[in-house]
């Protein structure tokens, strides 16, 4: 019997060596497949991405030199931008202009870094905390597979793709007929914006115990750097302009491409992706496959009277997401709101009056700046709707579906449960931003009539988020395995709005875009019909997808 015994033990540890050898000395250990894995997986998705952002930089150029082709008309379009707080905020000062390159580029300088990040992060937590989540790691891990060449293998591709994409729009800048040194500091400050992106969601995975919750957090950031760099950017000599210096978006724009290049920016890009890259490693040895260092808290012993229903399901779910939102959004709108007087001050600027007086004076300039604010709110709120829905998918995904409609409870219900949780908490975060940024505005400019008016012009945006969340309900319905549908079509809107005019696309084009039918309150003229159309079509959509989910099969 002892005999047996010992080569039975024997034999377990001839068959359990290698994995403990992959354990102790190759942490690494099939990154290098795994890389393969992840690139055939995504063999349509990563060129696709690398083909828009190369013709959106290329065209972008093209486009622009042909309508300024002298200095004359650069510095006149270039006074005209740095003056427009409103348009500083979203986009970023033209920092030479003098130079072809600063002018053509200043639109997608900031949001195109933005818009990269956005890729990035997906793309890290899809091959790393989402490979996790599905379960397919745990099978992996059980053959010759290191614990940390998951995310070795993951920040290789998101990373890789990154340097790949700053590569090409250099490229297609220079082909565009900007010149070679500017052009390739442009595509590798997109490339810098998504590295640090890259290794900011590389910790959020291993601090979260879900790739939804890694991604939100992720975005969150993504939301307060770009709003850090807005501050910088719009604040006088006497203002915080440091706060773009906080900013791995603003730091795309220190770069200065076409404007006098500091090659030395992107050392502190690479250093901070280092730290948080040895970071994320470090922390990945602390926790258990499947597990976050933010563990869930236990439950109560007891359910409350609102647990057993579905929209109390629902509400549990995603509560911890709709705080951190609204927390984000309140912070949001104090700041925005702080900046009028700031914006005011812009009408001394040397240039200025002239467009000022086109807006409509002093209260047109800070008009334009708000809804230019409200406009960006609108569409993180859309973001917010659209992740809450997807929980759908996810629950679906993980299984978690089929345990509740076995039960008594209907489909029908199971969906609107998620759904009104993202109808009601995007009304609640716009409102939310409304209202703190016409308090905000109110101390700042001594007029405490806008509180109700910038309150009243958040809620307007409303009918255009209930249409992308529509949008993802019929996704999520009509077709569950291309759920990111919803995320392409955000992108897209978004796209249309900023760079149509630039494209001088049909306006059929542009009025494909839900945002491009809200009007631009406060001081843009109001017509309700738009906006009771967009609710009509937002509704539609919901019921679609309510619908196509009753007749298609669970899983």
């Amino acid at each position: 019997m002892s005999t047996g015994t010992s080569a039975g033990a024997r034999g377990t540890l001839r068959a359990a060596r290698p994995a403990a050898a992959t354990t102790a000395g190759g942490s690494f250990t099939g990154a290098w497949p795994l890389v393969r894995l992840a690139l055939r997986r995504d063999r349509v998705l990563i060129p696709v991405w690398l083909a828009v952002f190369v013709v959106l930089a290329g065209t972008t150029a093209s486009s622009t030199l042909t309508l300024y082709p002298d200095i004359v008309s650069r510095r006149e379009i270039g006074v005209t931008i740095n003056a427009n707080p409103a348009m500083v905020a979203l986009y970023g000062k033209v920092l030479d202009i003098d130079s072809a390159g600063a002018v053509a580029m200043f639109k997608v300088n900031a949001m195109g870094a933005a818009l990269v990040a956005v890729l990035t992060m997906i793309l890290l937590v899809r091959h790393s905390r989402g490979e996790e989540e599905a379960g397919r790691l745990e099978l992996l891990g059980a053959g010759v597979v290191g614990r940390l060449a998951p995310l070795t293998a993951a920040l290789v591709v998101t990373m890789g793709t990154a340097l790949t994409l700053g590569v090409l729009t250099g490229l297609s800048l220079v082909m565009a007929g900007l010149p070679l040194t500017g052009s390739l500091a442009f595509g590798l400050s997109w490339a810098l914006t998504g590295v640090s992106f890259a290794a900011v969601a590389a910790v959020m995975a291993q601090l979260t115990a879900g790739a939804r919750a890694a991604t939100g957090l992720t975005a969150a950031v993504l939301g307060a750097t770009y709003l850090l760099r807005a501050i910088g950017d719009v604040s006088d000599t006497h203002g915080p302009q440091w706060a773009s210096w906080l900013s791995p978006v603003g730091w795309a724009q220190q770069v200065r491409p076409f404007a006098g290049v500091r090659w030395w920016v992107f050392l502190l890009g690479l250093a901070f992706s280092g730290l948080a890259v040895a970071g994320a490693y470090a922390l990945a040895g602390r926790r258990d496959l499947g597990a976050g260092l933010f563990a869930d808290r236990p439950g109560r012993p007891e359910a409350t009277r609102w647990l057993p229903g579905s929209f109390g399901l629902a509400l549990r779910l995603q509560r911890g997401m709709l705080l951190a939102w609204t927390a984000g959004f309140a912070i949001m709108g104090t700041i925005v709101g702080s900046l009028a007087d700031s914006v005011r001050s812009f009408l001394d600027s040397p240039g200025a009056r002239d467009f000022i007086v086109k807006l409509g004076g002093q209260s047109g300039l800070v008009d334009a700046f708000f809804g230019t604010e409200l406009a960006v709110v609108a569409i993180m709120v859309s973001v917010f709707g659209i992740s809450a829905v997807l929980r759908l998918h996810a629950e679906e995904d993980a299984l978690h579906a089929e345990s509740l409609l076995a039960t008594a409870l209907g489909r029908r219900r199971w969906v609107l449960s998620h759904l009104t949780v993202a109808v009601l908490g995007a009304v609640w975060l716009l409102a939310v931003v409304g209202l703190t940024m016409g308090l905000s505005a109110a101390g700042s400019l001594g007029d405490y009539g806008q509180v109700g008016r910038l309150f009243l012009a958040a809620l307007a945006q409303v009918p255009a988020v209930l249409v992308m969340i529509g949008i993802a309900v019929t996704v999520f319905g009509l077709l569950p395995r291309l759920v990111s549908v919803a995320w392409a079509l955000l992108v897209a809107f978004l796209l249309i709005g900023e760079l149509g005019p630039i494209f001088e696309l049909d306006q059929r084009v542009m009025d494909l875009s839900p945002f491009a039918h809200t009007p631009r309150l406060p001081g843009g003229a109001f017509s309700a019909t738009p906006l009771v159309w967009l609710a009509v079509v937002g509704l539609a959509l919901m019921v679609l997808g309510i619908e196509a989910f009753r007749r298609r099969d669970v899983g």
